[in-house]
């Protein structure tokens, strides 16, 4: 019953962000919103919603490391599993203004969380500042979209061609219903999953904030995966890198600021995820930054990095939730060997990359 609750909540979480994006796109269309700008927010903000029901209804129910770990999670999993599956299917295209502006976004985001972190807890204070500049950020993108070159808003236009054609969901009334089913489906979904992520973890003896960083990050993580590998089968390569870099963002000032504000009390900040996970998430989003900056696109073979970076992280969890005798020989490994060693050929092709530009 539990793992049939768990499957159902991920199918609500999933469809209820569909139907939510659905019905938001055809209202902004229908209000005469830009596709461009429709893509810069409705869409990527829709695809981190099962995030944000997931987090608020942890953090009512008191399951705060779930919460946490959901948001911190998915960001991992964003990263590493989508784009590493995307760069499998074709070399993806990362558009010059994702290295000057939306990447540096998401870093400083990222280091900012952390920051706040510090201190134990995300405070309510806390929420305000993220939630604040979320809003900020979303004006940002709105008066730059009017900027863009026209290929640009000729892609966007593409991408959402289907959504402005007229069909049974072309009345206001029609969106408004599906906003609410889609709403519906994300609270009723979001209670399934969280109840039985709780009981998953009881049951495996893991705690919540394993369960959080994993099951949960990469079951409320499907939207992302199925928007950027279809982007990415259309040739609408650059979508997909920008709808990763967009939940990332999306979830840690939106998702957590949310959370930070419905909390009743401050959301506390698990040792082991300061100390780790935090800088795990820290260091997938800095990595972005060479290989992005590789010839503007990330490779098959980054890709396959990505994914087993994805791999080797989930595997160091598992081992630490069960305390295996592998895990100091495996961690000592990681440190030492597999780590440096991929910052040292990341940082030459950086190198060599600027030398060919400046010759």
């Amino acid at each position: 019953m539990t793992a049939l609750l768990f499957a159902l909540g991920l199918v609500m979480l999933v469809f209820g962000a569909q139907l939510l994006i659905r019905g938001a796109s055809k209202l902004a269309l229908s209000f005469g919103i830009s596709p461009l700008v429709l893509g810069l927010t409705i869409v990527a903000f829709g695809t981190s919603a099962p995030e944000l029901a997931v987090s608020v209804r942890s953090t009512w129910g008191g399951q705060v490391d779930i919460a946490l770990g959901n948001v911190v999670g998915s960001n991992i999993f964003n990263v590493l599993f989508i784009l590493g599956v995307s760069a499998l299917i074709a070399p993806l295209v990362v558009a010059p203004q994702l290295i000057r502006q939306e990447v540096p976004v998401m870093v400083g985001v990222s280091v900012l969380l952390f920051v706040l972190a510090l201190d134990g807890g995300i405070s309510r204070l806390d929420g305000l500042l993220l939630f604040g500049l979320l809003v900020a950020y979303t004006v940002f993108l709105v008066r730059q979209s009017r900027k863009e070159t026209q290929s640009t808003k000729d892609e966007y236009a593409a991408e959402f061609a289907q959504t402005r054609a007229p069909g049974w969901d072309s009345h206001w009334g029609m969106q408004i219903l599906l906003i609410l089913a889609g709403l519906g489906l994300l609270v009723l979904g979001a209670h399934w999953l969280v109840d039985a992520a709780v009981s998953f973890a009881r049951a495996m003896g893991l705690s919540e904030m394993v369960i959080g960083l994993t099951i949960v990050a990469a079951g409320t993580s499907l939207p992302e995966v199925a928007t950027s590998v279809v982007a990415t089968l259309r040739g609408e390569r650059d979508i997909a890198v920008g709808n990763v870099i967009g939940s990332n963002t999306f979830n840690i000032l939106g998702v957590l600021g949310v959370s930070g504000l419905v909390a009743p009390t401050a959301l506390p900040v698990a040792p082991a995820m300061l100390s780790f996970d935090l800088l795990v998430m820290l260091a997938v989003a800095f990595a972005c930054l060479p290989i992005f900056f590789t010839g503007y696109a990330i490779r098959r073979w980054e890709g396959v990095l990505f994914l087993f970076y994805y791999a080797a992280y989930t595997a160091f969890l598992l081992l630490a939730a069960q305390q295996h005798d592998a895990l100091t020989t495996y961690g000592a490994v990681m440190t030492t060997v597999v780590l440096p060693l991929t910052a040292i050929t990341l940082a030459v092709i950086a190198w060599r990359q600027w030398r060919m530009r400046r010759s």
